[in-house]
């Protein structure tokens, strides 16, 4: 302005230091603005180029046609307007409203007509340099209300209209400004808070329907037209119920300024109240009905309504379990549409008798037929363009139907024909029906089991199934005895048309309990289907036995209790049970070392057995001297006889009975039902024989490769003198082939006492051979040793000697201790042939090298060189080497 103000100096210093000082340009719409005195006049202004985090300073100015600006309004300095403009910002009817830190806009409220002119906004100018503008001016035009905008009558009328009625409402609308302007009507819908927009007709004369209007705009059941000069009318051809409400006729007035479209101002006048009436529609049928099976089933539905224009009634007769028809299972019988169509099956019919008595007939009823009953009714009015609405809608309460027949009537009867006494024996039920008339020959049997098990009279039980026979007669398994029902061991049958069975081929305790079945009538309709009518439960069966523990004593003695070695020792084993069913016996002859003997510790040895069969096995009896030396025999059911002959002094020990108890199942099955353990018997020599050693030495513990290695095995005998016929040894030779004896020994040879010497098979080139020296020395040689021959080498001894009765006994194995045997390797012996071959190849790779030489220097690079003879005397020509 020419002039810098204290205001414009502190904003200027604001922006200096914010850094956000630059150039900017002040827009205002462009043209000109038209508005009708009384109307609100809107006219915004922003800033373009402008980024600062801050608001941004407005004023406005007017001037009325040929005069200077006059303030108006700041968003800066409240002391900016003039006193006029001061005071109608005071009462608000202007006032400036911030859209954004750039952006203003400017309001007057009930324009009058001094407010037409040219409106300035301008925002300071802090800029260094000038960039752009900083104001901008609209021009303002203010117009008589010309408008007058009216309804057909007054009071807006209320209309009371039914459901398919057509109706009309019509407005007033003209306007006599002395400018061109054009009218736009819209047709608005009130009910209650809600609005909807009916149909409108545009400044630029188009139509446009509102949400949920389009399709019957499109058909013709809403229309807008002109009648005469200034009145529209609103045609609804077919009124529905949600045409109800409170009808407005807005319309505005535009003008067209520079090629844009401006609303100067819009009015709206209420037209009138549309109330539609609800169509009245009941629909009823009997409410109970009873009919024989086979007979006709016949409802008639009543119609009763206050429509009587033009209407058409579609109903439908629909069938449910249950008296509510909204839940799932209901089905349509038959239907009969607006066309007057009936759609149904083949033994169901629907007719009516007049316009407002529908009947339904049901033929050949069967016990299927007995439920609830519902009639469904709509009512339908033609709409425009050959539509149809419906209007209405009823469902009568259900009628009860009851389908009566003969119920098939006899008695069941469960009774056991096998009660087992013991686990694993059979039980058989069979279940009878009887007393049955002799008029069923429509009605089929069939049968379900169940089993509940004992509990105290306190106790809540539950029945299992376990079996379902359907009315085909297919058999269903429960969870219980479904895998034992294909095992084989549940097995239910149909002897006879009035007999059921179930038996168990193994009872086990678990079926211990009360068995009942349940026989299940079914009669054949007339659709030769199969319906169930009638269940009859029998009385239950118990099927229980005393359980007690299986005992099983077995009792061993010797009736010869003091015997020598080379006797026979004999012992007799007792059996005694009790609640084993029907048992056989197997027994099993243990020996065990008595107390103190360190040979073999804590170590039982099975000897002979019998099985419940009567068939004798050999168990870890490995004498082969005396294969049948042990017999064991069955004396009676419940005794049995163990006889061991020409005993050894290494037969001592503790000998026990061991037997089990087995009892029959399935036939030639069986099943363990105890085992006990007798009392021992022992056998003890009280003798005071030779003790044996045995020790092994070796003149080479260390030999080269392909030596030989001698082991001796030397055995020595204390206490008492023998004479050497009546001592035998079996020797036998191990080697553990490591430094130390942390590997498993290996069988190397043997000699028996008769002489016979058996060799392992060895995967090495050395040869093993093994003699008897003396009668306690034993000599093993190894010939042509190898590397793997070394480690640690044994002998074991078992010595027999000869009893005064003339039989040999066997006397405890021994063992001696360990000696290490090493395998050295010959150098010279070893490296003796690498070197001759060695030099035996070096010797003809060289001559052969030479002779390639001398043929390369004979005949591939001889040089002839000639030249003249001289005499001797001369000196050799340069030519020569």
């Amino acid at each position: 302005h020419g002039r810098l103000s204290p205001r414009h100096f502190t904003c200027l210093l604001s922006l200096i230091i914010a850094g956000l000082c630059q150039g900017r340009v002040v827009r205002v719409p462009t043209g000109t603005l038209v508005r009708v005195v009384g109307t609100e006049l809107v006219i915004p202004c922003n800033v373009s180029d402008y980024d600062g985090p801050s608001e941004q300073n407005f004023d406005w100015s007017f001037s009325s046609l040929g005069s200077d600006f006059e303030e108006l309004a700041s968003t800066w300095e409240a002391g900016f307007p003039t006193q006029l403009y001061q005071e109608r910002l005071q009462r608000g009817e202007i006032l400036l409203r911030r859209t954004a830190n750039d952006a203003v806009e400017l309001h007057i409220k009930n324009v009058q007509p001094s407010d037409q002119g040219h409106y300035k906004c301008s925002t300071p100018s802090t800029d260094a340099t000038v960039q752009g503008n900083y104001e901008d001016t609209v021009q303002v035009k203010v117009l008589a209300d010309a408008l007058h905008v009216g309804p057909s009558a007054r009071p807006p009328p209320s209309l009371s209209l039914r459901e398919g009625e057509p109706f009309e409402l019509r407005c007033t609308a003209a306007s006599a400004s002395p400018l061109h302007t054009h009218l736009a009507l819209l047709w608005e819908l009130h009910r209650g808070p809600a609005r909807r927009s009916v149909l409108a007709l545009t400044h630029e004369g188009r139509f446009h329907p509102g949400l949920g209007y389009e399709q019957r705009y499109h058909s013709g059941g809403v229309r807008l037209d002109t009648v005469g000069s200034d009145a529209y009318r609103l045609s609804v051809s077919r009124a529905l119920s949600a045409d109800q409400g409170s009808y407005r006729c807005i319309v505005s007035e535009w003008i067209a300024e520079q090629g844009n479209w401006q609303e100067i101002q819009e009015k709206a006048v209420e037209v009138a109240t549309v109330v539609i009436q609800p169509t009245v529609l009941r629909a009823a049928v009997p409410k109970n009905v009873s009919v024989a099976e086979g007979k006709e089933l016949d409802l008639t539905c009543n119609i009763t309504t206050d429509r009587v224009d033009d209407v058409r009634p579609e109903v439908t007769w629909s069938f449910s379990r249950t008296p509510d028809s909204t839940l799932p299972g209901s089905r349509v019988l038959a239907r009969l549409d607006r066309d007057s169509l009936v759609h149904s099956s083949p033994h169901i019919a629907l007719s009516h008798v007049d316009a407002r008595s529908y009947h339904l007939l049901v033929r050949d009823v069967s016990k299927e037929n007995s439920g609830y009953y519902f009639c469904h009714v709509s009512l339908w009015v033609p709409g425009h363009n050959r539509s149809w609405h419906k209007v209405a809608e009823a469902v009568s309460s259900p009628a009860a139907v009851g389908v009566t027949w003969l119920e098939p009537d006899y008695q069941v009867y469960l009774n056991a024909s096998k009660v087992p006494g013991f686990a694993d024996d059979p039980t058989e039920l069979a279940c009878r029906v009887v007393d049955t008339k002799s008029g069923e020959a429509n009605v089929r049997f069939t049968v379900s089991w169940y089993y509940r098990m004992n509990r105290r009279s306190d106790d809540v039980v539950t029945s299992e199934l376990l079996a379902v026979m359907d009315r085909d007669w297919m058999l269903k398994y429960g969870e219980r005895s479904k895998q034992r029902a294909q095992d084989g061991d549940f097995i239910f049958s149909k002897e006879h048309i009035d007999t059921f069975n179930f038996r168990i081929q193994r009872t086990t305790e678990e079926d211990r309990g009360n068995y009942y079945c349940v026989v299940s009538a079914w009669t054949k309709q007339r659709n030769n289907s199969w319906v169930k009518s009638k269940d009859v439960f029998s009385k239950p069966v118990n099927i229980f036995w005393a359980l007690e523990d299986s005992v099983l004593v077995v009792k061993a003695r010797q009736p010869k209790p003091f015997f020598a070695a080379g006797n026979t020792f004999e012992m007799t084993c007792k059996v005694s049970s009790k609640n084993i069913k029907s048992p056989r016996y197997s027994v099993l002859i243990t020996a065990e070392k008595p107390v103190g003997d360190l040979s073999s510790p804590n170590e039982t040895k099975y000897i002979i057995s019998l099985d419940q069969d009567s068939v004798v096995k050999l168990e870890n009896w490995t004498d082969a001297s005396r294969v049948d030396g042990v017999v064991l025999e069955k004396v009676q059911e419940d005794e049995f006889r163990y006889r061991m002959y020409q005993t050894q002094v290494s037969d001592a020990g503790l000998y026990r009975c061991v037997v089990t108890a087995w009892s029959p199942v399935r036939g030639s099955l069986w099943r363990e039902a105890a085992t006990s353990l007798s009392n021992p018997i022992e056998i003890d020599f009280q003798t005071s024989g030779p003790v044996f050693n045995a020790s092994v030495h070796s003149d080479t513990p260390s030999v080269i490769r392909g030596d030989l290695i001698k082991l001796f095995c030397i055995i020595t005998v204390e206490g008492a003198a023998l004479d050497p016929d009546d001592m035998a040894f079996d020797v036998s030779w191990f080697a553990v082939h490591s430094f130390g004896l942390d590997k498993d020994p290996v069988l190397l040879s043997s000699l028996d006492r008769k002489g016979i010497v058996t060799t392992s098979r060895r995967e090495w080139k050395s040869d093993l051979s093994l003699e008897r020296v003396s009668v306690l020395e034993f000599l093993l040689q190894v010939h042509g040793s190898e590397d793997q021959d070394f480690g640690n080498y044994y002998c074991s001894v078992t010595p027999w000697v000869k009893s005064p009765t003339g039989s040999w006994q066997k006397e405890a194995e021994i063992h001696s201790k360990p000696v290490f045997i090493t395998v050295k390797m010959d150098v010279l012996n070893a490296f003796k042939y690498p070197l001759l071959i060695g030099v035996g190849l070096s010797t003809v790779i060289g001559l052969l090298s030479c002779l390639i030489g001398y043929c390369s220097s004979h005949w591939c690079c001889k040089k002839e060189v000639q030249e003249t003879r001289r005499e001797r005397r001369r000196l050799m020509s340069m030519e020569m080497d």
